[in-house]
């Protein structure tokens, strides 16, 4: 049995060249995670973070029941002035922006956006059904750009 790490340099240089040359290719979830971390890198300057600030799934109701108990799952996110409410349903996302503006709404995974779709004049917008995971929503209008806190949503 050889020593590890080997007394000469050259033995640990070569060893650690060849460990090098031998990694294979890099597994594509892997640069999938380190696309989507690249693109965070100017997040803070491009984007207002809205909060989660009501969640049906975990919040009691604040005015009571509204509807049916059903499986549609209500969230409210706020940054400022901005306050961005979704519903969640087996169907889709529906959702309202406020201060109402014009735009574009999209929902991002940790592997890229996976639908798009336009926000009309009185800030109300239609995704489809997420995918199991984090999900984070971006609009962006005439007047502001948000993000949403990254939630689960199924």
């Amino acid at each position: 049995m050889e020593q590890w790490p080997p007394v000469d340099d050259d033995a640990l240089t070569a060893e650690l060249g060849a460990a090098l040359w031998d990694a294979g290719p890099v597994p594509e979830e892997f640069l999938t995670a380190a696309r989507a971390a690249f693109a965070w890198r100017n997040v803070d300057a491009e984007l207002t973070l809205a909060e989660l600030t009501f969640d049906s799934a975990c919040d009691a109701e604040p005015a009571g029941l509204t509807r049916s108990a059903g499986s549609t799952r209500t969230l409210s996110f706020r940054s400022g002035p901005v306050v961005l409410e979704v519903e969640v349903s087996a169907a889709g996302i529906v959702g309202q922006l406020s201060p109402p503006r014009g735009g574009r709404v999209s929902a991002q995974t940790a592997s890229g956006t996976y639908d798009e779709a336009p926000v009309d004049a009185v800030g109300f917008f239609s995704l489809a059904a997420p995918p199991p995971g984090p999900v984070q929503l971006r609009a962006r209008t005439a007047g502001y750009a948000v993000a949403t806190a990254w939630v689960s949503l199924r």
